[in-house]
């Protein structure tokens, strides 16, 4: 199957999405201001920051471009983020080297404009590896905290990853999820959505043996396409407590 997160265009969409300035991705004074930051939120809103133990390490699964990951090295002593586009992992890897990186997004038509991504990260050591949610190393170990935001409603199988989630999330660790339910057939096959119109309660169902929900929030997100058009999505966000 060809991975549609290997395009140039997406690429540009997604480096804005992480680390555009916020009168780039949202030019508009009556726009959804609230859905900026999105990456960075997910970590911010979610984290239980006095159940993390020092020296945390963290899984960053669907990293995309880094942002969340570079997010949790503030936080983390290690971090490992893992992306299934080469393109995504290969910028990631740049950023942590170059600490800022120019790239190009959509104004309208063939029109380019200019911008620069730049990264602020902690103390942290950050990794980035290709790889997949839904077959991922059997040898990955287990870790303090595991993020994943908009990932689930992307794989070809959401099951094989929630089913690998308490091999990877330690007992009395932190499990973050992020996700918008936006079920679609080019992804994901209808007969593995994880429930169609009851996706909360599906996902309670399948993760309630293993964590417990102590954190549910909505979060909104805004993805520029080009300078007049917009996706505004709503998150649900939740943080799961490893027992």
């Amino acid at each position: 199957m060809n991975n549609p997160y290997e395009d140039a265009k997406l690429l540009g969409e997604y480096l804005l999405f992480h680390y555009g300035a916020d009168q780039d991705v949202m030019p508009w004074d009556f726009g959804p201001r609230s859905g900026l930051h999105f990456p960075r939120r997910t970590v911010e809103e979610l984290i239980d920051h006095q159940k993390l133990p020092q020296g945390a390490s963290a899984l960053d699964v669907g990293c995309a471009v880094g942002g969340s990951s570079f997010e949790l090295s503030k936080i983390c002593q290690n971090v490992l983020g893992i992306d299934y586009s080469h393109s995504f992992i290969n910028t990631a890897n740049l950023l942590k080297d170059k600490r800022a990186l120019p790239y190009q997004f959509l104004v309208e038509g063939g029109m380019y404009a200019d911008g620069l991504a730049k990264i602020e990260h902690g103390d942290g050591e950050v990794e980035f590896k290709v790889g997949d949610a839904c077959d991922l190393p059997e040898d990955l170990g287990s870790f303090d905290l595991v993020h994943a935001a908009n990932l689930i409603c992307r794989l070809q199988d959401p099951c094989l990853f929630l089913d690998r989630l308490p091999q990877l999330v330690r007992k009395g660790g932190q499990l973050l999820l992020a996700t918008p339910f936006t079920w679609l057939e080019e992804f994901t096959p209808r007969d593995n959505w994880i429930g169609s119109g009851d996706s909360e309660e599906k996902l309670q169902d399948l993760l309630s043996p293993y964590f417990i929900l102590k954190e549910r929030k909505d979060l909104p997100f805004v993805i520029r396409e080009h300078r007049r058009k917009f996706q505004f999505s709503v998150s649900l966000g939740t943080r799961w407590l490893r027992v």
